[in-house]
């Protein structure tokens, strides 16, 4: 009797592709109809209103690379990234090895403490964040000065210099528990009998971690660096509420600069937004295949040696 599960002697595939039909609909729908029609939108002149837009070609793409505030808005999402990338990874790491500790106490209830910005939406966030950091009234600034570490009133989230860092530092604080759960996984991951044989071996903390912790968890970290990267570029909602854009542009990443040529002018321009979409698009997957060929080729050196 054949092992494979069929009717008169033919396999029965076509119940396959009907099962995977409502997902191929549904990506298709909201995943990839959107990318084609942005790509298709960006070469045209169109506003939204009219029923369709005036072919454009590459006008948008030459208007936009002489743009000031759309380099201004790729230079603070650079900016950005190199802020909060870093933070997030090495406090989450930290964060990570503290609460899998098997002797702290409590564990469970400090888990969940940081992971309540998680699903905290990020409008209320933005809004509370906002009271927080008011320079007239603010916890903030009222907690600095007392301890004499401010001299007046400093609105962090409204001035050109400070904007940019403080959203910054609200933004690793919302999500640190994602990434926390990552390397606490990450960790448990990593078989008991090598640090016990450590131990009978008489090595320390700081050797067991540099000899077995930290080279098993490169390519959990790899990974974690790649999913940080791709939540980094997208902090529409977070910068919104808390910023705006402002003061100045200084807080206006790419996708604030997207939002305010398609939504947010007097006169909309899906044309000129669907562009600097198409751009942003780009730059994101060439950063993502950039970081994995990198992981790959780190993992196979290693492997070599």
């Amino acid at each position: 009797m054949s092992s494979k599960n069929s009717v008169n002697g033919k396999t029965p595939y076509g119940w396959i592709y009907l099962f995977l039909l409502p997902t191929l609909v549904l990506y298709g729908v909201y995943s990839l109809w959107p990318v084609l029609a942005t790509l298709y939108y960006s070469f045209l002149d169109w506003n939204g209103f009219q029923v369709s837009g005036v072919w454009n070609g590459l006008g948008n793409y030459a208007e936009l690379l002489s743009d000031s505030l759309f380099w201004n808005s790729l230079k603070a999402t650079v900016w950005f990234i190199l802020i909060v990338v870093p933070l997030r990874f090495f406090i989450s790491l930290f964060f990570g090895i503290l609460l899998n500790w098997s002797r702290l106490r409590y564990r469970s209830v400090f888990r969940t403490l940081l992971f309540i910005p998680v699903v905290t939406t990020s409008a209320i966030v933005g809004t509370i964040m906002n009271m927080i950091f008011d320079p007239m009234k603010g916890p903030f600034n009222l907690l600095l000065s007392q301890f004499g570490l401010i001299q007046g009133q400093t609105h962090f989230l409204g001035s050109a210099e400070t904007a940019l860092v403080t959203a910054g530092c609200i933004w690793v604080w919302k999500w640190l528990g994602t990434s926390i759960i990552y390397w606490i996984a990450s960790l448990q991951s990593i078989p008991n009998k090598l640090y016990e044989a450590a131990r009978i071996d008489g090595a320390g903390a700081w050797t067991i971690f540099k000899s077995i912790t930290a080279p098993l968890l490169v390519p959990f970290g790899i990974i974690i660096f790649v999913l940080t990267l791709s939540d980094a570029m997208r902090v529409f909602d977070l910068m919104l509420t808390l910023t705006g854009g402002g003061p100045f542009f200084r807080t206006e990443v790419i996708e604030l600069f997207i939002y305010r040529w398609a939504f947010g002018a007097s006169v909309p321009r899906l044309g000129y937004a669907s562009a600097a979409a198409t751009i942003f698009g780009l730059v994101f997957m060439i950063l993502t295949i950039a970081q994995l060929t990198i992981g790959r080729r780190s993992q196979l050196g290693r492997g070599e040696e």
